[in-house]
């Protein structure tokens, strides 16, 4: 049986850490998703560091992820197109335990 295409919007709300020796994307931080970039938080690098992490997650292209909300702070709302909606459950049940995604 073919893999489900996912045709919808998610929209959530990411929580960036940057400057990380150990990039991912799991976990949770008063309901935002925890996104761990190596990237410092100067010009934009994170931010795009961020996106670029969460399409990865989802499995989607990075111009899939659009960035709603929250340029330059590191709490962030964005849309991602054609995510599967259980993969974020599992992302946010994703804590630090080792688990790269």
């Amino acid at each position: 049986m073919p893999a489900a295409r996912h045709t919808g919007v998610v929209r959530i709300t990411i929580r960036v850490r940057p400057g990380c020796t150990r990039p991912g994307t799991g976990g949770e931080y008063n309901g935002a998703l925890v996104v761990r970039v190596s990237a410092r938080a100067v010009g934009g690098q994170a931010t795009e560091a961020a996106l670029a992490a969460v399409a990865t997650a989802f499995g989607v292209r990075r111009h899939a992820v659009t960035l709603i909300a929250g340029a330059s702070g590191r709490t962030k709302i964005i849309d991602v197109s054609g995510a599967d909606p259980a993969a974020l459950t599992r992302l946010l049940a994703n804590a630090r335990s080792g688990d790269p995604t």
